[in-house]
């Protein structure tokens, strides 16, 4: 039987954040590629340390993109992040290039071909899941964590905070009673700040972002909030710790509460589905809860390499439900195609809409008039009500 009542603790980081500025900028490399071809295969992996950008990875594309627009775009990431830091600026940070040509063997296994239909960029597992403890139909902690350093952003970019620097984290715990969650019981922010900042100082420049965010919850006791705990933290993003695409896959879900199959998303282009799946897979477990079908809803979907149905569907309700599992199961693949190409025609993914996930989360977004965050859409539940005979 599961616990009704327990602590449970998120994390999210910023956008300037050193894994968090790879993201952006690996997927700033997809979109470039997407928007001049939207069938474009890019598998762009970055690096980031002291005044150092470093490309590598595979791209194939009907329509040429230079390397002097893969820099620019890069460069345009890192400013629009806010870095012009004398260890960190966007304007002359030493760029290197090391993208390629896609494996011909991928390549091979992925195209259709005659009969074969487009098959899965990669073998995984992936992972979708809903619950409506909030709004958004997302774990409360790991929200709360996003809308924080969110507002933290735009208090910075706005210049009503100029005193923060672009590095941030948060983490909320929550205590939850019969499965809900009803308080904060602490709350952690770290963030880079100008130099000569207390970190009294930076508590109360910090407090009144995270009150408006938890006014709903309301806060943790005073020696229960901890505003940059080690001091000082002037030095930091790439500066201070190096970054790597990918590391940060937990942040970029359900915050821990929820499995995750382990591949990343930023950089992959939706023909890989380590990306399109499990955006599939959280829009159908997003619709089965809008739809009153149950109060969590966890999918896992599983791929073959070259293969384009999935595996295996599987389908976790945790006693929540009002239907049967089994039946759910073989109602999601009649609603919607899960072949990588059903994914992405069903989902409209072969746009320029990535770099935008690159932090605070992939899920619990609302979808953008051009497309973007597709996935967050509850337009399945008339249907699925009707596969299921409910």
């Amino acid at each position: 039987m599961a616990r009704k009542s327990y602590l449970f603790t998120s994390e999210s980081v910023s956008e300037g954040h050193p894994d968090k500025v790879c993201d952006r900028i690996s997927d700033s490399v997809v979109d470039l590629f997407l928007e001049r071809d939207p069938y474009a295969r890019v598998a762009c992996e970055t690096l980031t340390t002291t005044n150092q950008i470093v490309l590598a990875g595979e791209t194939r594309s009907s329509e040429g993109v230079s390397s002097e627009e893969v820099e620019a775009a890069a460069r345009a990431a890192v400013r629009d992040i806010g870095y012009e830091q004398p260890g960190f600026h966007w304007e002359t940070a030493n760029f290197q290039n090391f993208l390629h040509e896609q494996s011909a063997d991928i390549a091979m296994g992925v195209d259709a071909a005659g009969n074969k239909d487009e098959g899965a960029g990669d073998q995984g597992i992936m992972f979708g899941y809903a619950v409506n403890e909030t709004q958004d139909l997302m774990p409360a902690p790991i929200q709360y964590s996003h809308q924080i350093l969110k507002a933290m952003a735009t208090a910075r970019k706005s210049g009503e905070c100029p005193e923060f620097e672009p590095d941030a984290k948060s983490q909320v715990t929550l205590r939850y009673e019969n499965g809900k969650p009803v308080a904060a019981t602490s709350v952690v922010v770290s963030t880079q700040h100008r130099e000569g900042l207390t970190p009294a100082d930076v508590k109360e420049l910090v407090r009144p972002l995270v009150e408006n965010v938890l006014k709903d919850i309301g806060m943790p006791p005073e020696d229960e909030f901890f505003v940059n705990p080690t001091g000082n933290f002037v030095i930091g993003g790439p500066d201070g710790d190096a970054g790597l695409t990918g590391r940060k896959i937990i942040v970029d879900t359900y915050g821990g509460a929820a499995p995750h199959g382990g591949g990343a998303f930023a950089g992959k282009d939706p023909t890989k589905v380590d990306r399109s799946a499990a955006y599939a897979a959280r829009y159908l477990a997003k619709n089965v809860v809008a739809a009153g079908l149950a109060d969590r809803c966890l999918i896992q979907l599983a791929y073959a390499i070259g293969v384009s149905k999935p595996l295996s569907v599987y389908v976790d309700l945790f006693d929540s439900g009002n239907v049967e599992e089994g039946l759910l199961e073989l109602a999601l693949c009649d609603v919607m195609d899960l072949s990588p190409r059903g994914i992405r025609e069903h989902l409209g993914l072969n746009r320029p809409i990535y770099a935008r996930t690159a932090a605070y989360g992939h899920f619990g977004r609302a979808p953008d008039e051009d497309g973007g965050f597709s996935w967050e859409k509850t337009d399945l539940t008339d249907a699925l009500k009707i596969a299921l005979r409910v």
